[in-house]
């Protein structure tokens, strides 16, 4: 990946809906040239897609909780079943599998907090294989960040703003 790469990355991290002329037009490429380059991140799985950003509020959804998770075993059969849990439920936004006092952490949405306390006693604790749950509700979003930190190689960090 050289300078271009990244700054085609920079900027569709900005704003996904930008043309590759746009995207050219910041740059200094040409709108093929863009298209190619921009090719080649989606076919090396280094750009993995395009989505919206959602008011979760204007949903109704209004309570959004951390879930610390563990599981009773850690054997393969328990491992399977979670991550078939997580797949199936929608109001989980994401999933990570961590070190520390728990397994995973959950970014759980829900309608309201009777929602929420719902969610958790009637399907998380249904399942056995889960042995401890501990919820954060999230009382304000201080900073949400839908860009990355990027690296070039030989450059240090600097932000994409």
């Amino acid at each position: 990946m050289d300078k271009f790469d990244w700054q085609i990355i920079q900027a569709l991290q900005k704003n996904g809906r930008l043309t590759n002329q746009e995207v050219g037009d910041l740059i200094g490429l040409s709108a093929s040239q863009c298209s190619r380059r921009r090719q080649l991140l989606e076919q090396k799985g280094i750009i993995l897609g395009y989505t919206a950003r959602i008011q979760q509020q204007a949903l109704g959804l209004e309570v959004t909780a951390m879930i610390h998770i563990n599981l009773r075993t850690h054997e393969a059969k328990s491992q399977q079943a979670f991550q078939e849990l997580i797949e199936a439920e929608d109001n989980i936004q994401d999933a990570f599998s961590i070190s520390g006092d728990a397994d995973f952490i959950l970014k759980v949405v829900a309608e309201n907090l009777e929602q929420l306390s719902q969610f958790v006693t009637e399907r998380l604790l249904s399942y056995n294989f889960i042995g401890h749950i501990k919820s954060y509700i999230v009382l304000k979003k201080i900073k949400e960040q839908n860009h990355f930190l990027i690296k070039p190689k030989g450059h240090g960090y600097h932000h994409t703003t």
